[in-house]
């Protein structure tokens, strides 16, 4: 057998095997629900004692669902605090950074990223060897090889959890792939005498891989629909709704033009993986948009025979009871029909702990929102249209939030409200005061720096903070009913060329926030007869539904928009027009006793500069994927470089 094949294996085995298979850091703390985690052996176990009583063999499984993926930086490791309180979204259009010292900054907007940096540092998009993909993997596989050996165990139970493990093992390498492309493919776990040939696979094959475990898990008899009054307790597991609407979102990204195309995205040398269809499939072929669109049918004519799922809808048709259901939708785990797929970090439970300052997305010191972080752009906010859904359009003196600043009179997409914090809204005590010198905003946007950098705040997971948090769970939402909608109208477009269907399903969506039909509200822009601007309308659907759920970038990524990787961003500077000058009006240095509560402002756009992309004057295709780390290259077992990353 060829000796270069050896070093794959060598890394996998050194970095998995050992006597102790639990992690003390994890599995006493994985909570996907009250009843969830049963409490594993309190000392190191052999592979025959985890396999050799169901209590153990299940809390092995539960325990590799804490290794799935969670989107926020949550603490300061190489895993956990993502790119160093850096997340995916901050390199979209969307969303911009302004803390100096977390890996987005250092080396993505300074253009400095290298291959090497995949080796040297752990700051990076999405590490090859850095994610837990790998041991998620590798634990789901000895689960699916030993648990039929499991004495305690029922046949019915065993077949359902390996189904599980299968979808395990589809979600992780969905992690790495839309970061890299084709994969060395692992199908078993590996003991430390042979030698193994695992090069890297085509992107064809990595898709067919994933969809294939995927396939064999929905095809499980014993694997639910859903969870349905078990939900509380088993919040988190898998079922065959997660396993149909997973393949749904990797067929739409390998069906998009990134690896679907006539031409490969860059042309850069190394050429290695672009000769071997390693980041592409060689050719465009139709029939990928055909295999989403089929999944796409599959799943919502499982879902009309079976139920359960369903959008979160509001209880009273007003902005506030549309804002409380997205809200629902994407934030609260308990009783959420439309979660298809939800993680949750295994170092914290709900939001009363003694740790809970340590969770630095939300942390008041040096978290990520609090620093400036997470800020949206002026960019983002044009995208949600008006409450009744027709589009927004600013000018320099109208109110883009509320008629007469008052936010009981909100006239935006309530989903606006949700994502980021806009001037006027009603935030704790007062309502946010975000113009030149207010309350809330005394100099962060004149100076851009800070929470408020760009005339904006994050909202969405944040709110206002950790005690605006008590009592809950902050989950991931990794796949939501609302975003199947917005995959089958995409697959609708591209394959059938049924816009009037394409249209039908982003109004479901729509419609849950009270925003009237996309094409009605937009006559100008032909939705019904215009692909391209029907397109250009689900992409933005898309980025206001999943704002900050790991959508935009890869919206981005797989359409190859280069357009919008080099356009200019933008923050909004707000003034107070009513002769009171830059100073607050509410709280202890406001002016409230001598002038009335501010109504008029005027609006000033400005370019975003502290810091500036790289990207925007000097893009390369490269970057839509990431490096392979040099070391693992050199290896020669047959991994190859992307494009670009010498």
């Amino acid at each position: 057998m060829n000796n270069m094949m050896k070093h794959l294996s060598k890394w996998f085995i050194t970095a998995f095997a050992g006597v102790a298979l639990f992690s003390s850091s994890c599995v006493d703390q994985v909570k996907f629900g009250d009843g969830f985690l049963e409490k594993a052996p309190g000392v190191a176990v052999t592979q025959d004692t985890i396999f050799g009583k169901a209590t153990y063999a299940r809390a092995f499984l539960w325990d590799t669902y804490s290794k799935l993926y969670y989107g926020l930086p949550v603490y300061w490791n190489a895993v956990e605090g993502k790119m160093n309180t850096g997340i995916f979204e901050m390199m979209s259009d969307c969303w911009h950074s302004h803390t100096d010292w977390n890996g987005v900054n250092r080396k993505y907007y300074s253009g400095s990223y290298k291959a090497g940096d995949e080796d040297s540092g752990d700051d990076t998009r999405f590490g090859y060897t850095k994610e837990n993909c790998w041991e998620a993997i590798r634990a789901a596989w000895l689960f699916i090889e030993n648990v039929d050996k499991v004495p305690d165990m029922e046949e019915a139970e065993k077949k359902r959890l390996i189904a599980e493990a299968k979808v395990i093992v589809a979600s992780r390498y969905f992690d790495l792939f839309r970061h890299l492309g084709g994969l060395p493919l692992i199908k078993e776990t590996y003991d430390v005498q042979p030698s193994y040939e695992l090069p890297r696979a085509t992107v064809e094959e990595t898709v067919n891989y994933m969809v294939n475990l995927l396939d064999e898990a929905a095809a499980t008899p014993q694997l639910p629909w859903d969870l349905g009054t078990d939900d509380m307790n088993w919040q988190g597991r898998f079922t065959k709704a997660s396993a149909m609407g997973l393949k749904c979102k990797i067929l739409l990204f390998a069906a998009s033009p990134l690896f679907n195309d006539d031409v490969p995205y860059c042309t850069e040398s190394p050429q290695d993986a672009v000769t071997n269809h390693q980041v592409w499939y060689g050719a465009y072929k139709p029939e990928l948009w055909e295999q989403c669109w089929q999944a796409c049918v599959d799943f919502f004519a499982e879902l009309e025979s079976k139920g359960y799922y369903e959008l979160t809808q509001a209880t009273e048709a007003t902005i506030k009871g549309y804002r409380n259901a997205y809200n629902k939708a994407y934030f609260t785990r308990e009783n959420n029909k439309e979660l298809l797929i939800s993680t949750h970090v295994s170092r914290f439970g709900k939001f009363n702990s003694w740790d809970e300052w340590q969770y630095i997305f939300v942390n008041s010191g040096n978290g990520t929102v609090i620093t400036g972080g997470l800020t949206p752009t002026l960019e983002f906010m044009e995208m949600f249209p008006m409450s009744d859904g027709n589009p927004f359009r600013l000018d320099n003196t109208t109110n883009p939030f509320y008629t007469d600043n008052d936010y009981n009179k909100p006239i935006r997409d309530p989903r606006l409200y949700e994502t980021m914090l806009v001037n006027g809204t009603q935030f704790g005590d007062h309502a946010a005061e975000l113009w030149i010198g207010g309350r809330d905003n005394v100099n962060d946007t004149e100076k851009e720096t800070g929470k408020y950098a760009t005339g904006f705040g994050c909202y969405k997971f944040y709110k206002e903070g950790i005690n605006s948090l008590k009592d809950k769970y902050l989950q991931w939402p990794y796949l939501r009913l609302a975003e199947m909608y917005l995959i089958y109208a995409e697959a609708l477009l591209q394959h059938k060329h049924d816009l009037t269907g394409a249209i039908e399903q982003v109004n479901k969506v729509r419609a849950r926030v009270g925003l009237g039909d996309l094409a009605a509200c937009n006559p100008s822009k032909n939705l019904t007869t215009d692909s391209d601007a029907l397109l250009e309308e689900i992409l933005r659907e898309r980025a206001c539904e999943l704002g900050l759920e790991d959508v935009r970038l890869f919206d981005m990524i797989r359409y190859k928009r280069e357009d919008l990787f080099k356009k200019q961003l933008h923050g909004l500077k707000i003034y107070r027009n009513d002769g009171a000058g830059n100073t607050p009006w509410s709280g202890s240095t406001g002016n409230s006793s001598t002038y009335p509560k501010p109504t008029q402002f005027t609006y000033e756009a400005f370019p975003l500069v502290n810091p500036s992309r790289a990207w925007w004057s000097n893009f390369s295709p490269k970057w839509y994927l990431s490096a392979f780390p040099p070391s693992e290259v050199n290896k020669n077992y047959g991994l190859t470089q992307n494009p670009g990353w010498n």
